[in-house]
């Protein structure tokens, strides 16, 4: 079968809700790293194929062709098309995948998979509230749904307790893992790892000075386990708080997946191979576990155990997801999140799986290690995992 390569990857830095990015419209978040990647590669950007954009509140100035709108604020040509895809968290990541597919099966040679979400702009859920407000439904489960799983509705926060409650995971526990991320994510920032996947963009802040953000904004070096202790419980009788869960988040990532006959074409560098891809379903309830399966499934089809693996992403939607998963696979927890996560980084919903994939591919390559592993939970309890290998 041909090869997929990643010849370049990039992310912007996270920006907290209301923050630094929020003065961005998300399109122009969106083609502010399709021209990165266009810059990194030295392809001519009339040559790319398709573009595929992940974003799970498609509404606002994140609808109407979305996917179509970020390819037309970039330096691409008009004649390149564009896709928009909802896979809930893992929509970059399933971009990802289509873009992979489409190069591995000789359809096409140079794809854009990227994702993006103005959590400030077009806030989390607001797709719902609309729908509470006219039309003849209010919430997108029918009564056919609700009967079949015996519930009114599906919450991510009732998931990731449910998870939790199940692994016998205590509040001080999460806690310990959410400064861990914090602790991670500080040091990798001081130490320079994020600077090759990081795309700098100039913004005005508060106080009306214009300067570049280069640097994940929701990072708390300074927290403690107290700090961390204090926030307010998700549930009365819960152990997740909002401090153990992750940052509502602005922010864009893509990656470039070229085919060989491409690479060779155009004298491409590839960073980076795909060498498996899965993704499972399961229990819409608990909604959150099946990272465990989609790790479990990806790892049997490429012939891989999880010792084979040298670094692992695991999406911190909760502190309990990685946590569970840690626990159920008895994987290495030095391998898994080295440069922290989404507790401390935060989490762009739609963006987060191509930015994850920019930071194993350049951790990988920085560190010298050879083998990778991304998965992350998505609503509907739906979970995509990718393997690449570093070049």
């Amino acid at each position: 079968m041909p090869e997929a390569y990643i010849v370049a990857a990039r992310r912007t830095a996270g920006g907290r809700r209301n923050g630094r990015l929020s003065g961005w419209h998300p399109a122009d978040l969106g083609a502010a790293v399709i021209d990165a990647l266009i810059a990194d590669s030295g392809v001519d950007p009339a040559k790319i194929d398709d573009v595929i954009i992940g974003c799970v509140t498609q509404m606002g100035e994140q609808t109407f062709a979305f996917g179509r709108n970020v390819v037309l604020a970039s330096s691409l040509p008009e004649s390149v098309p564009a896709v928009t895809i909802d896979r809930q968290c893992g929509s970059s990541q399933q971009a990802l995948h289509f873009a992979a597919q489409a190069v591995m099966s000789g359809v096409q040679d140079l794809v854009i998979a990227g994702g993006v979400e103005s959590m400030s702009r077009v806030p989390m859920g607001s797709t719902t509230t609309l729908a509470q407000s006219g039309g003849i439904g209010h919430i997108p489960f029918s009564d056919a749904i609700q009967k079949r799983f015996g519930v009114e509705t599906f919450s991510q926060f009732t998931g990731a307790q449910m998870v939790a409650d199940k692994y016998g995971f205590t509040r001080e526990e999460h806690d310990r893992y959410a400064l861990e991320s914090h602790r991670r994510a500080a040091a990798a920032t001081e130490a320079g790892a994020f600077d090759a996947e990081i795309l700098p963009l100039p913004v005005t802040t508060k106080e009306g000075e214009q300067v570049m953000h280069a640097q994940d904004e929701g990072i708390r070096g300074d927290s403690t386990l107290e700090s961390i202790g204090s926030v307010k419980l998700l549930s009365e009788n819960g152990t997740l708080s909002a401090a153990t869960a992750s940052q509502i988040c602005d922010g864009a990532s893509g990656v470039l997946v070229a085919s060989e006959a491409a690479v060779k074409a155009y004298g491409l560098t590839p960073l980076a191979r795909i060498t498996g891809m899965a993704v499972t379903a399961g229990d819409p309830v608990i909604m959150l576990e099946e990272p465990i399966n989609a790790t479990r499934r990806v790892l049997e089809r490429a012939g891989l155990t999880l010792d084979d693996i040298d670094l692992f992403e695991v999406n911190e939607a909760f502190a309990s997801i990685p946590m569970a998963w840690l626990k159920a696979l008895g994987a290495d927890p030095a391998k898994v999140n080295v440069n922290g996560g989404a507790i401390a980084l935060g989490h762009p919903l739609g963006a987060t799986g191509t930015k994850l994939v920019a930071t194993l591919v350049h951790a990988l390559r920085a560190q010298g290690k050879r083998r990778g592993l991304l998965t992350m939970c998505e609503g509907g309890g739906i979970a995509n995992a990718t393997l690449i290998e570093a070049m």
